[in-house]
């Protein structure tokens, strides 16, 4: 099992002049522990369990840049971005600009959004959770036509049309940069992961619960003619207590999860990374 760092909250000490530095500071310390994954989120108002609007909250993608500057192996996505903040043609172009500046260390990470407020704080349009799910159906299928250099023609959708999906530079990563979809809701969500994805985020609720969702999307891949061993199982977690997160670890590693994405508590992360991180990363690889 490896691990990855999701960073959720910015709020330095120093303000905002302080921000870069703690950034680069992750990073370098996030390698030199052996993490394998970086991700942040992609909102427009700090969420309100994680202090609120008012908090301090970045845009998703200019961070990844910033960190891709920063780093040389770690993987490197939104965790994740919703559907509704950007156009689906240009959610392709930006995730592949991260991969090639990133050779080749780009995923687009992507779920159907669900914050209410940013959208109507900020004007974005939030349509109702069944369109949601048809547009990303539309912009995962944009995504894959744009990451395929053989195919730059029109994308006819329901709610998405696209007289050109011409894309150039072509993404470093091959054949493409890779999708992975958060979220476990069993009928629309996790049938797209088989459809479409190369992993799944799923929260760990229990074990009982993720070997379920597991199942499930087992299910959709006989359904849709999918190999399911192609698809990477991800959970994002908090931890506090070293020997309980391996053991906990341990148990998930056991029903497959090969991936699990730590939230750091603080807007002060990098340090954590050195004193928490950096020891799960040795005991959880041995899983």
């Amino acid at each position: 099992m490896r691990v990855g760092v999701h960073v959720t909250k910015f709020d330095n000490p120093a303000g905002s002049a302080g921000v870069a530095a703690e950034l680069a500071a992750v990073a370098r310390n996030a390698e030199a522990a052996g993490v394998g994954w970086i991700s942040v989120m992609d909102h427009y108002f700090q969420m309100e369990h994680n202090g609120g609007a008012a908090d301090d909250m970045l845009e998703g993608y200019t961070t990844l840049g910033f960190l891709a500057a920063q780093t040389s192996s770690v993987e490197l996505s939104l965790l994740v971005t919703g559907v509704t903040y950007r156009n689906p043609g240009l959610l392709a172009k930006i995730v592949t600009t991260l991969d090639v500046l990133s050779n080749g260390r780009g995923t687009l990470g992507i779920g159907a959004a669900w914050y209410d407020r940013e959208h109507h704080g900020l004007g974005v349009a939030f349509p109702p959770l069944k369109e949601r799910f048809e547009r990303l159906e539309e912009t995962l299928q944009i995504c894959l036509q744009m990451f395929d250099q053989s195919n730059d023609g029109p994308y006819e959708g329901k709610h998405y049309q696209l007289a050109e999906t011409i894309n150039h530079p072509p993404a470093v990563r091959s054949p493409r940069p890779r999708i992975l979809i958060g979220g476990g809701g069993e009928k629309k969500t996790l049938r797209l992961v088989a459809q479409y994805a190369d992993a799944c985020n799923l929260f760990p609720t229990s074990i009982e619960e993720v070997s379920h969702k597991l199942d499930v999307i087992k299910a959709h891949c006989d359904t849709v003619g999918r190999d399911y061993a192609e698809i990477e199982a991800t959970i994002t977690t908090r931890a506090a207590d070293l020997d309980t997160f391996v053991a906990q670890m341990q148990e998930y590693a056991k029903i497959g999860i090969k991936t699990v994405i730590v939230a750091p508590p603080t807007g002060t992360p990098a340090r954590w990374i050195e004193e928490f991180v950096a020891p799960a990363v040795q005991r959880v690889a041995e899983l």
